[in-house]
């Protein structure tokens, strides 16, 4: 089925699985719905793959050997789930109904009932709001070291951020870098006492306290080749050169329209269990909407698949 919008229906259109995202979670739920003859139907949201659509390249998914473009490995997903019998729609949810069956959900484009739902909204990594940084984005820019940490082989990169998820991704990308910088915009850390210590015994990690970013430049080729810094105590700024800039200044859950509907942590991921159930029956969430940790396409992907087969078992005791 070609992609397709719902319009301005004024009459829910009924449907046994709705899926609201379309990341790997959400497109690999769409997959094995569609193959359980469930006839899912996919709001898109506002960017067709989510983060992994603005990923340059992916070269950690299996069955892809020399690496695939991240819209390419989108397109993909959207093709193998649309050939089963999934609908996807450029649509995104705006309010949900999850007090009884079937769920009630409203969109730009229309309102759904859906006897289940897979939630895999997604996650948006923080962002530093400066010069540079959307227009490097995958040319020098990363959110994710364990992504593209292998680019910067024998580079030098600097890290944004004081947490645990810098300290750790930081660490990784010793694996690969030739130096690894930490600019943090105070003069301790935030991390754990033992990624702390971690960090500061290797010999491939400098810090550099009390300084914030404050914009990313790039050279003739349209690479980062430096970024400007300010001390924050004495508002001092300087050039520093560096091959690549990763940011680890948390990640923001897209959980806004479910609070008061499902329960969430403090952070607001969604609670699951282990078979991506929400704490409402027939709802489920799968990928970063409810992954703070691993944040992998594959591990989205594996989760979206999971959630499908519960749905289905989920309406086949139904039946």
């Amino acid at each position: 089925m070609a992609a397709t919008s719902n319009g301005n229906n004024s009459e829910p259109k009924h449907v046994k699985m709705l899926v609201i995202g379309s990341g790997p979670a959400g497109l690999s739920a769409a997959l094995y719905g569609a193959r359980a003859q469930l006839e899912p139907v996919v709001l898109s949201g506002q960017e067709l793959g989510g983060q992994v659509s603005i990923t340059h390249i992916v070269e950690n998914y299996p069955g892809f050997p020399e690496g695939i473009g991240g819209p390419e490995l989108t397109d993909l997903f959207k093709k193998q789930a649309e050939r089963f019998g999934a609908t996807v729609e450029f649509d995104t949810a705006t309010e949900v109904d999850f007090s009884k069956r079937p769920y009630r959900v409203k969109s730009y484009g229309g309102e759904y009932l859906a006897d289940t739902v897979v939630i895999s909204t997604g996650a948006s990594p923080r962002n530093l709001e400066i010069p540079g940084e959307k227009e490097f984005t995958g040319r020098g820019v990363s959110y994710c070291g364990t992504c593209d940490g292998f680019f910067f082989k024998g580079k030098d990169v600097i890290v944004v951020g004081g947490g645990d998820s810098a300290m750790e991704e930081g660490t990784f990308l010793t694996r690969f870098a030739n130096k690894v910088t930490v600019v943090h915009r105070r003069d301790e850390l935030r991390a754990s006492a033992i990624l702390e210590q971690r960090a500061k015994d290797n010999p491939k990690i400098d810090f550099i306290w009390d300084t914030v970013v404050q914009s990313i430049n790039g050279n003739g080729d349209g690479t980062v080749d430096s970024v400007l810094l300010k001390n924050v105590n004495d508002g001092q700024e300087s050039e520093f050169a560096t091959d690549g800039v990763f940011i680890f200044i948390g990640h923001l859950p897209n959980t806004e329209i479910f609070r008061g509907q499902l329960d969430m942590d403090p952070a607001g991921y969604l609670l699951i269990n282990r078979y991506m159930e929400t704490n409402v029956p027939g709802v489920y969430a799968a990928g970063e909407v409810a992954d703070p940790h691993f944040r992998q396409v594959i591990t989205s992907a594996g989760m979206g698949a999971a959630a499908a087969i519960q749905a289905t078992r989920f309406l086949e005791n139904e039946e």
